[in-house]
């Protein structure tokens, strides 16, 4: 199980590399902004902790990379919780995999935000549903294709 979790780590760590790869391909590409989605859930987490952050540069500067670690933080727990399931259990293989993981992914980072009502996906129009949906399932493949690599037997050499 240990081995299993640890795949999951390393595949979402990979996940999480290509969806912030797409994401600032993204952005460059089409000179938009990044979200300012993960700030505003981080001060409205810290706020209700009552977690003081500093003065408004330094808790902005920290916002930021909080946002960032949350970010981090939910590639690398689909993972491992992906690893610890035991990866794929059905006959769709990697391309349920991929599914599976994009939606978790999706969940995970779209959940918090949505339940704290800092966001409302349904209001969201194409566009922006577009530039959430192609970094997580750039996301779930990168995962389901890196988890299937490290835990797939070694096949001999003859």
């Amino acid at each position: 199980m240990k081995d299993r979790m640890i795949a999951g780590l390393l595949a979402g760590a990979a996940g999480t590399t290509a969806l912030n790869a797409v994401t600032y391909a993204d952005m460059a590409l089409r000179g938009r902004p990044s979200s300012d989605l993960p700030e505003q859930l981080v001060a409205k987490i810290t706020d209700r902790a009552g977690l003081d952050l500093g003065h408004e540069e330094a808790a902005s500067n920290r916002r930021q990379g909080l946002a960032a670690l949350l970010g981090f933080g939910v590639g690398l727990g689909v993972g491992a919780a992906y690893g610890l399931t035991g990866g794929p259990r059905t006959r769709g293989g990697i391309a349920a995999s991929a599914l599976a993981l994009t939606v978790a992914a999706l969940v995970s980072s779209d959940l918090p935000a949505t339940a704290l009502g800092l966001t409302d996906p349904r209001e969201w129009p194409a566009g922006a549903w577009l530039s959430d949906l192609v970094p997580h399932l750039a996301y779930g493949v990168v995962t389901a294709v890196t988890y299937d690599r490290l835990t797939r037997p070694r096949r001999r050499r003859r």
